[in-house]
């Protein structure tokens, strides 16, 4: 956990999770008083973790958490009254934002930050293999349609057509995207 916003319209709240955060694990914190701040740091600055100190003086605050919860990949808490906080808890959960309810202890609060980092983790691992995935998929994609050129072009079966663009990857030390590439920009396609 490198950098933390914190948004509290109250600046005794925002030194407390301040002072907290500092004894966890020493981190960037910045601080904001509102929400419409808070959205035009995002739009510049990633954060691994959001903590927000509801009610804002612009905003309850739930709107804000569900916001940056599907557009980062920062992690989520959201502190509210113990009154509301099954209910708030009801709207955001599915977000995969946090909620935790006020008056809270140190180690209640730690143990949130512990969970918000290990599901981050967890979801940052899954996002790497959904790349991963995608990735194979667009190159599998693009060898198909090489394949589909020499197959129109050269005349040759979907096998001799797999194997040349294997054999060129082996022989000129490519990956079969790299000669499928080739081969569709020798084609003009």
């Amino acid at each position: 956990m490198d950098n933390v916003l914190v948004v509290s319209s109250s600046q005794k709240a925002s030194a407390f999770f301040t002072d907290l955060l500092q004894t966890y694990h020493p981190s960037q914190i910045l601080t904001v008083e509102n929400g419409g701040q808070a959205r035009r740091i995002l739009l510049d600055s990633m954060f691994d973790v959001v903590i927000i100190n509801t009610p804002l003086s612009d905003e309850f605050g739930r709107e804000l958490s569900q916001n940056i919860a599907e557009t980062t990949a920062a992690g989520v808490l959201l502190v509210v009254g113990a009154e509301y906080a099954d209910e708030v808890s009801e709207k955001v959960e599915d977000f995969g934002v946090f909620v935790l309810p006020k008056p809270m202890n140190r180690q209640l609060f730690f143990q949130s930050i512990k969970l918000l980092e290990a599901s981050r983790r967890r979801m940052l691992g899954l996002k790497r293999e959904n790349d991963k995935l995608h990735n194979k998929i667009e190159e599998i994609k693009l060898v198909d349609r090489a394949k589909c050129v020499l197959i129109e072009c050269q005349g040759l079966t979907e096998s001799q057509a797999h194997r040349q663009i294997e054999k060129q990857a082996m022989d000129y030390r490519m990956t079969r995207r790299e000669v499928a590439e080739y081969i569709l920009n020798q084609y003009d396609r």
